[in-house]
């Protein structure tokens, strides 16, 4: 891949800035695999005003064209699908039969599902003597997260072209070859110059330069929450637009009803999906209190049964955790459940059994887990599944909604007016009910420390419009 050296800037492959460069570590063999470079603030004002040369174009273009190119960029994608799952695979070590399934699927299916809202999409509509019309917001920087990566580009440049935006990409500078990629693929379909600009670097420098520049309208961040305070707070000298997609501790709630096989191998896998690094992730299993030995055991098997490896090996089934650094969080963390008392259902400190180098992390269960335990209230993003006991529904909800977060929840049950009862208690921008399957419809975003705003679906498209009232247009 001969662009790791430069970046793409109103529709060609140019030299940054700079000689800043960025070493990237495999996760799985601590080793380096690649070398890129690193953007300045000399970058993203090139990068800007290129977007900003192109809204004055792009921006009138008709629904039909916009269709049209997201066709295009979809046949370019299916094209790159190989490249795609085994640069995930090596960048975060996901495991390929994540990289090559669900996350080729999940661009897939969003693309596809941008293209039909688009279709039908009202951008002009009639109240009172009023005509409202929604008209894209402008220039959009995009900041993009390490865990889910090529899948958070596409969430972000589908709704942002599909609507008339033009963008300024800074993928994770720990994963930035996919967002190469993503370049690559935008460039093949035929995507405008200057319309779609990707320059790689840290979020100190090239972040922060994204965040405060006068030019850009508008920012669409997915990360910590720590990071989206910090963005927020660079933005607002300039009144620009944050979308914020934040951190989460979310609640996995099991009625009494629930086969609690089924879901308790549901809670584990849902925990340990993207070896932990998922947002959404139910690290927090709620169980009727005279189930949870039984809920600890199963866990604990399932836990027991993950295979660590290789993330290339269709066999592996948890991969490691992103780097150093979230190694040693993480190892803390389970430290502190053990100190605190919790009980080791599975799992514990260090590496997994026979592995001896890379991140990798014990699949670990902890039971009887109390609200005052750090490994219940903060975000650990990693594989670390914590159990606890309620003593009714109304209980489950407190416990459920005692957090600073609000991202997701997820309840299994066969009661259904209880379920939907629960759900409209829960204090969380997704409910997911009894593990259900991929729906590109349903907007995704949270409430409180989570951030806020949406993304997917029609509601994604909202974020990217301003509102302009026409008023007494007949």
């Amino acid at each position: 891949m001969e662009n790791w050296s430069k970046f793409y800037i109103d529709g060609k492959w140019v030299q940054p800035a700079s000689q800043n460069t960025s070493d990237l570590i495999d996760p799985a063999t601590e080793k380096v695999y690649a070398t890129v470079a690193m953007g300045n603030e000399e970058d993203i004002d090139r990068a800007v005003k290129a977007a900003r040369q192109a809204f004055m174009t792009y921006s009138k273009t008709t629904v039909d064209e916009r269709i049209q190119l997201l066709k295009k960029i979809h046949a370019a994608f299916v094209k790159r699908e190989a490249a795609i799952s085994a640069t995930v695979t090596q960048e975060v070590g996901m495991p390929i039969a994540v990289s090559s399934g669900f996350l080729l699927d999940w661009c897939k299916l969003h693309t596809l599902e941008t293209i039909e809202i688009l279709r039908k999409y009202a951008f002009a509509e009639k109240l009172g003597t009023t005509t409202l019309y929604k008209e894209p917001i402008g220039v959009v920087g995009m900041i993009t997260p390490w865990n889910f990566p090529i899948g958070q580009i596409f969430t972000k440049i589908l709704p942002a072209l599909a609507t008339g935006c033009t963008m300024v990409l800074k993928p994770s500078q720990l994963t930035p070859l996919d967002g190469i990629i993503a370049a690559e693929i935008l460039d093949e379909a035929g995507v405008p110059p200057g319309v779609f600009n990707l320059v790689n670097g840290d979020g100190r420098v090239v972040g922060e330069a994204i965040s405060q520049h006068p030019d850009i309208d508008m920012v669409s961040f997915t990360g910590s929450t720590r990071a989206g305070i910090q963005i927020a707070k660079s933005a607002a000298d300039t009144i620009k637009r944050v979308v914020n997609e934040l951190g989460g501790k979310s609640a996995n709630i099991l009625l009494e009803d629930a086969d609690f096989e089924t879901a308790v191998e549901n809670a584990v896998g849902n925990c340990f999906f993207l070896n932990g690094q998922a947002c959404d992730a139910g690290t927090r299993l709620l169980v009727p209190r005279n189930r949870l030995e039984e809920a600890t055991k199963i866990a604990a098997r399932v836990a027991n049964a993950y295979v660590s490896g290789a993330p290339s090996d269709p066999q592996t089934t948890l991969g490691p955790v992103m780097n150093a650094t979230q190694f040693k969080s993480v190892q803390n963390y389970i430290q502190s459940g053990i100190d605190q008392g919790a009980k080791l259902a599975a799992g514990g400190v260090g590496r997994p059994e026979g592995i001896h180098a890379g991140y990798f992390v014990k699949p670990t269960i902890f039971s009887d887990v109390k609200s005052d335990m750090k490994i219940y209230r903060e975000e650990i993003f990693g594989p670390v599944l914590t159990i606890s006991a309620y003593q009714d529904l109304e209980d489950a909800a407190r416990m459920a909604n005692d957090t600073v977060y609000g991202l997701a929840a997820h309840i299994t049950g066969k009661d259904m007016d209880k379920v939907r009862q629960l759900s409209r208690e829960l204090r969380a921008g997704s409910v997911f009910v009894n593990s259900p399957d991929l729906d590109p419809k349903a907007p995704f975003g949270g409430y409180r420390q989570s951030g806020n705003g949406r993304e997917c679906g029609e509601h994604g498209f909202t974020e990217f419009l301003e509102i302009k009232a026409v008023v007494g247009h007949g």
